[in-house]
């Protein structure tokens, strides 16, 4: 699913809790154990052996906030696996170990993309402890994220923020394109060799490598939203090797990205004006008791803070489109309404934005630095770099770079100009509050290098073993029809779980969900394809 990130200097939010980095590359490699892979190896093709026969070192895990029992190690990789006796590079992986005797492991992906995942493991693997049971709980920062030889921008991601914001792309695209161009330009220089051998279709290769080192035959994979893609691409390419998948919050594997944004901007308006009918239930809401007139007090308000921002907590303005970001973030889960009823009447009341900059801060800021880059060698592999030197906007800079690494369309700056006005009507009729904020995304690519038109060309009609796809009738990112696309599109090997409720994935927010990915995970069972999982709300469970 193609994010919008709100990256203005003034409120930042980051998925994850911090950011540790791990420098590029060379050509060396840890010691193989033994050759138990190199059958395995054969088959992932010419000159992967020395790659499919390593074994991970785990030790404990060093940085902010690490939990003592979550344990961390490396696989090395090919930067490119059409020349995997070139240079390489590391990805970090984080594990909780299995409690009782182990079955071997299941990997996570968070999302995203551009979210470390080790840091999300540390943050709540409380929601992954009954998987332990059976499995060791095994995580990743995929290459360009996190810690795994992460990509920045620089300078230039304020570049694309003032490029981007608010109506500039509309007054003069002809400027902002050119802008946009120039910006390409320096991520790639601060990125440096990793920007070009970015993607999910690197990432899915790299599990599979990931999965020979933990020592198991098939991949068990439990992927939310982005990791979604991430997990049919690597079914795709690698049908013998799927073991036990679960696909959370389906992503679209054959939209454009002015597609997707469109769909999450009609999903978020949609969760939004659900939010607003709960809200005028309560008579602590900002907005009164009336559902339809709350809806105009909203798009007011994001009218009049555009045109007279107040001062946000660090002194910035805080504008419409802060405001919209935020409500975003915040209406991924239900959970968080109470709190988004709250801030927004802190606003309202007070003018008071460090509820709502909450949301979309989650407590960071960053003044733009470089990556500290590691020199390409061809006779060993850079260390750990330490946590502080990873660029403060790799999650910007690696949304964008894996969502354009995916795209083959690169429309032409006259198309572009040509299209603007009327994919803007089509935005701001399905969102007449989101419209605006995800339209800038259609943007993004240009300048950068055409993406592959593998995932909207190959991901389909595969023969693997079954996988379960979770689609949440109320998610905001990803709306449910792409569960029932996506299934259709993978054949018969999908199966559908419908989750009647609300928020973004079902699997933290759905004790229905969680149960029955839990039990196909770790025992086999799979529900119906079709069945369902009632709204928590109602007490019930599935149908």
């Amino acid at each position: 699913m193609q994010a919008k990130l709100e990256t203005r200097p003034s409120v930042r939010r980051c998925a994850v809790t911090g950011a540790l980095g791990l420098a590029l590359l060379g050509a060396g490699l840890p010691a193989a154990a033994n050759g138990a892979a190199t059958a395995n190896a054969r088959d992932a093709g010419s000159g992967l052996s020395r790659f499919y026969d390593q074994r991970i070192k785990w030790t404990a895990c060093e940085g902010t906030d690490m939990p003592k029992d979550l344990q961390c190690g490396k696989v090395t990789v090919p930067l490119d696996y059409a020349r995997p006796r070139g240079g390489t590079l590391d990805v970090a992986l984080a594990r909780y170990r299995a409690t009782g005797d182990s079955r071997g492991s299941v990997l996570l992906n968070f999302g995203g993309p551009g979210g470390s995942g080790i840091n999300e493991l540390a943050a709540g693997g409380k929601e992954f402890m009954h998987l332990t049971n059976g499995y060791d709980v095994v995580t990743f920062d995929p290459r360009g994220v996190g810690r795994s030889s992460p990509v920045s921008c620089g300078p230039a991601t304020l570049k694309i923020m003032e490029a981007t914001d608010g109506d500039g792309g509309m007054s003069d695209p002809e400027d902002v394109l050119k802008r946009l161009r120039d910006a390409a330009s320096e991520c790639a220089r601060y990125s440096g060799p990793v920007l070009t051998h970015i993607g999910t279709v690197d990432a899915a290769r790299d599990m599979d490598v990931m999965r020979r080192a933990l020592g198991d035959d098939r991949l068990n994979y439990l992927g939310f939203s982005y990791g979604t893609r991430l997990g049919a691409v690597y079914a795709a390419r690698f049908p013998d090797k799927v073991g036990r998948m679960v696909l959370d919050g389906v992503d679209t594997l054959t939209e454009p990205l002015a597609e997707q944004g469109l769909a999450g901007a009609r999903g978020q308006q949609t969760a939004l004006e659900n939010f607003l009918d709960w809200c005028v239930e309560d008579i602590a809401c900002p907005f009164g008791q009336d559902a339809r007139d709350a809806r105009d007090q909203v798009e007011r308000l994001v009218t009049s803070l555009d045109s007279d921002p107040v001062p946000s907590a660090f002194g910035e303005p805080f504008t419409g489109q802060d405001m919209v970001g935020a409500i975003g973030q915040a209406l991924y889960s239900r959970e968080l309404w109470p709190s988004l009823e709250r801030a927004l009447a802190q606003l309202l009341e007070d003018g008071d934005t460090r509820g709502l900059e909450g949301f979309s801060s989650g407590g960071v800021t960053f003044p733009v630095r470089a990556s500290v880059q590691a020199p390409v060698r061809g006779d060993r592999t850079a260390g750990l770099t330490d946590e502080e030197d990873v660029p403060m906007d790799n999650l910007p800079a690696a949304l964008m770079a894996i969502n354009c690494a995916d795209d083959p369309d690169r429309p032409s700056a006259a198309q572009v100009t040509a299209s603007l006005d009327r994919l803007r009507a089509r935005y701001e009729d399905v969102s007449p509050v989101f419209g605006r904020y995800r339209l800038t995304q259609v943007l993004m690519c240009y300048g950068r290098p055409k993406g592959t038109d593998y995932i909207r060309d190959d991901v389909k009609d595969l023969n693997t073993a079954r996988m379960l796809l979770v689609g949440t009738r109320g998610d905001p990112a990803t709306p449910y029809r792409w569960t029932t696309e996506t299934a259709d599109r993978l054949g018969p090997s999908a199966v559908v779980l419908d989750n009647r409720g609300e928020g973004h994935t079902g699997y933290a927010s759905s004790k229905c969900v969680h149960r029955k990915v839990d039990d196909f995970l770790l025992y086999g069972s799979l529900p119906p394809d079709g069945s369902s999982c009632g709204p928590e709300s109602t007490g019930t469970g599935s149908d």
